[in-house]
């Protein structure tokens, strides 16, 4: 099994000597920090310039431009230069001890475990001084990265940490929502503190803060030379008296103590943690200063530094300061590691193991029938009580006089309002079941799906550009506009991909960069545009289906009738395009024009299926799993059960989330993330085992 290291390549024998260029470095990054907070300091809605800072420091300004430097510039240039430093730090540490160049807070879930059990203390109504929040995000943090790094394995690469860890954070994400619909005002704060600002009121927070900084760097210092250890192979550490188990998990707890102090005090400022410690493994190649950990810690520090307040500054510098102020910090910085996922997946060589194709039984004939047999009548149940229960519960009469014109008014109401949802959870269902697939059959991965490949993100940013600016589009112009950005985010992920043959690991890490990009974007116009737009959009975001009607579903049912007819004709060519690259063209079949074909098709299930109903995370994962497993490999059983399944799976979603906290909602894209978590996390358990 391939195994991914943080380990730079050896230095050349003139770096040994460079100590005075790492002193350089050093030095200018420290001069590059100090400039950036200066300017960071002047930008803001009042003009302040370097005179009135000086002032300021000195008590001989003005009553109000005093107040202004000490009580918001200054707090905020310092919450910028101790949460990049925190970050910094703690993605050293997290990539060090794993040996894993994507390991990091954002990675790992820490980010999402925090913000979890931020919420879980919240719905108490409990107020919380800031040093107690940061031990119950630190609990939090911990937790998700122990799941984590248990479920993907240390050494077991980077794509199957990623995606360990972008499970994991949806589906903690997916509760926390949950818990947010269920108790909105306890937890309102916590939904402005998750946009991620290091915007301060004062040094309160910093101060609190600092202590914690101080006991992860000094931390980090004393365990350095067992860490060091560790880049040399666990037998190696061993040989050299290290304690491998003891060392891992001293620097897990130490950054995840880092980790937990940066989200209290700012949010979750993504992807620093990630990029810091790849610039400094970059220096490294010259300088070998840079590639232990006493010094590759600190440079990770001050390049966290000026990661944050260089967001900050472009940020405030580009977008009005009247609208900078609610803009997050973390918006530019997520866009800053979606590129830095990109390219690492276009230019890596060594990505980690593949998962390798299931292991399935060829299944008889008769499976086939049962299995489609019980999935109609499962579906058909999940129909009727869907239509049935809601925020009011109905009668199957009731039903029936409705169809026949004959109910009463709010009867009427009731089923005119919420059949048509019931539909378009199913055909949305239905829709991402086949994208995913098509998707999984064309690129031969297992764990590929229209979230994991950006697709839905990039659909999904398509309507809500839409959404912000024409708040009265219909469904044509939904659907279109969804199209458009799922067929751009396609162009990109498959377009860079394609190269080898669409290996499974770039593939993933382009993807994951494109969703993270797609991710960021969607929360900076929703901070930009008109509140009751982004409400709206919101709505939609959570994969629910409210307000939908008949005429909505119009271009998704043609969709995916389109795409049903289309999968039937070239059951065949799916089948021989999921084995390998050499039988389609010894067999004489177009290998490029097929995967073309069936990848557009999917690309279009997707963006149908988002314009109708939302964001729906791991319908287009779990259900041609779960159909593979049940019937075989053959596309001709396999599409037509996956398809059940997906109808299934998102209208109980749907239905839960209608009737269990009624008459308010949960999107049916939460209920799924929920759902789809754990199984997912237990495909690459078992794909791991199955590496072995």
């Amino acid at each position: 099994m391939a195994v991914t290291t943080t380990a730079p390549a050896a230095p050349t024998p003139a770096a040994v000597s460079r100590k005075g260029g790492a002193v350089a470095v050093t030095a200018a990054l420290v001069l590059l920090v100090a400039v950036l907070a200066v300017v960071d300091i002047t930008q803001g809605t009042a003009r302040v310039g370097a005179a009135e800072v000086f002032k300021a420091l000195t008590g001989q300004a003005d009553t109000g431009d005093s107040s202004v430097v000490l009580a918001s510039r200054l707090p905020r240039m310092a919450a910028g230069i101790l949460v990049g430093a925190i970050l910094g730090m703690a993605g050293t540490a997290l990539q060090s001890v794993t040996r894993n160049v994507l390991a990091a807070p954002d990675t790992l879930a820490v980010n999402a475990g925090s913000y979890l059990a931020l919420g879980v203390v919240a719905t108490t109504g409990i107020s919380l001084p800031l040093l107690a929040s940061s031990g119950v995000a630190f609990v939090g943090a911990l937790a998700a990265a122990a799941i984590v790094l248990g479920m993907s394995g240390l050494g077991a690469g980077t794509v199957r940490l990623v995606l360990a860890g972008t499970a994991l954070t949806l589906g903690l994400t997916a509760v926390t929502e949950g818990l947010q619909l269920l108790f909105p005002l306890e937890t309102d704060g916590l939904r402005h503190w998750n946009q991620g600002s290091i915007a301060q009121n004062g040094f309160g927070g910093v101060l609190s803060m600092l202590p914690l900084l101080v006991i992860g760097l000094v931390g980090l210092m004393l365990v350095a030379r067992r860490v060091d250890a560790l880049a040399l192979g666990d037998d190696a550490a061993r040989g050299l008296g290290v304690n491998v188990r003891s060392t891992r998990v001293i620097t897990v707890v130490l950054a995840a103590l880092l980790s937990a102090a940066a989200v209290t005090l700012a949010g979750p400022i993504g992807f620093v943690g990630l990029v810091a410690p790849a610039v400094v493994r970059v220096l490294a190649r010259r300088y070998r200063v840079f590639a232990k950990v006493r010094g590759n810690v600190p440079a990770s520090a001050l390049i966290g530094m000026v990661l944050v307040l260089g967001a900050d500054v472009v940020l405030r510098s580009l977008v009005p300061s009247d609208t900078a102020v609610s803009v997050p910090t973390g918006v530019v910085t997520s866009l800053v590691g979606a590129v830095f996922l990109v390219t690492l997946a276009t230019r890596g060589r060594d990505l980690g193991a593949a998962s390798p194709p299931d292991k399935l039984r060829i299944r008889s004939r008769t499976v086939f029938v049962t299995v489609t047999g019980v999935l109609v009548a499962v579906l058909a149940g999940v129909l009727i009580a869907s239509v049935l229960l809601g925020d009011s519960k109905l009668l199957l009469g009731d039903v029936v006089n409705w169809a026949q014109g004959n109910a009463v008014r709010s009867v009427a109401f009731v089923l005119d309002t919420r059949v048509p949802r019931v539909f378009a959870a199913v055909l949305a269902g239905a829709a991402l079941a086949l994208a995913g697939t098509l998707i999984q059959a064309v690129t031969r991965n297992p764990l590929a799906e229209p979230g994991v490949m950006g697709v839905s993100g990039g659909a999904a940013l398509g309507a809500v550009v839409l959404v912000t600016t024409v708040p009265l589009a219909g469904p044509v112009g939904m659907a279109l506009a969804a199209f458009a950005g799922a067929a751009v985010a396609a162009v990109i992920v498959f377009g860079l991909s394609a190269r080898g043959g669409f290996q499974q690991n770039r593939l993933v890490l382009v993807g994951m960069g494109v969703a993270t990009a797609t991710t960021a974007l969607i929360g900076l116009l929703l901070v930009l545009t008109d509140p009751f737009n982004a409400i709206k959009a919101l709505t939609w975001l959570s994969g629910s289906t409210y307000g939908r009607t008949f005429p909505d579903m119009v271009p998704l049912t043609v969709v995916l009738v389109l795409g049903i007819v289309v999968a039937f004709v070239r059951r065949t060519e799916l089948d021989l395009v999921s084995l390998d690259e050499d039988t389609p063209r010894l067999l004489g079949l177009g290998l490029s024009r097929s995967r073309l074909v069936l990848l557009a098709l999917g690309v279009l299930l997707s963006a149908s299926a988002v314009a109708a109903a939302g964001t729906i995370a791991f319908v287009g994962l779990v259900a041609p799993h779960a159909a593979r497993a049940l019937v075989g490999r053959r596309h001709v059983r396999v599409v037509p059960v996956a398809i059940l399944l997906g109808a299934v799976l998102v209208g109980v979603a749907d239905m839960i989330g209608r009737t269990v906290i009624a008459p308010a909602q949960i999107g049916a894209g939460i209920v799924t993330a929920v759902i789809g978590t754990p199984y997912f996390l237990w495909l690459l358990v078992r794909s791991r085992g199955d590496a072995r």
